[in-house]
């Protein structure tokens, strides 16, 4: 059975930092693209970043580039979100996401459960 469990949300201030982190289980890990997505209050899933099975190819929505980087322990199966100079519009919550290929362009078909990030002051 697969799973992913989020963790590492909070309560931060503007211009604060946040490290997710998506423990998976169930399939070969090193196998798979992985995923971040959030969903904000009263709006719909947003697609954040991507990293192939590998780590060789990431990508970023345009609104975290820079700011959000996205890597994975394939050792220790387990995928990360590094999150910088937060903004109360990445207040959200954040999904890990699994893909159905190595490559970040396959379909999802897995999603956690979710972990809360509020940025606030």
């Amino acid at each position: 059975e697969v799973q992913l469990v989020e963790s590492g949300g909070g309560l931060v201030q503007p211009g604060g930092s946040l490290r997710l982190s998506c423990a998976a289980s169930g399939f070969t890990f090193s196998a798979y693209a992985m995923s971040w997505v959030r969903q904000a209050p009263g709006k719909g899933l947003e697609w954040v970043s991507s990293i192939s099975n590998g780590a060789a190819f990431t990508s970023y929505t345009v609104s975290v580039k820079g700011r959000f980087t996205i890597f994975r322990d394939n050792a220790n199966n387990t995928l990360y979100l590094q999150m910088n100079s937060l903004q109360p519009e990445d207040t959200a919550v954040y999904y890990c996401t699994k893909r159905a290929g190595a490559s970040i362009y396959t379909a999802e078909d897995y999603r956690g459960q979710g972990t809360q990030v509020t940025v606030s002051s």
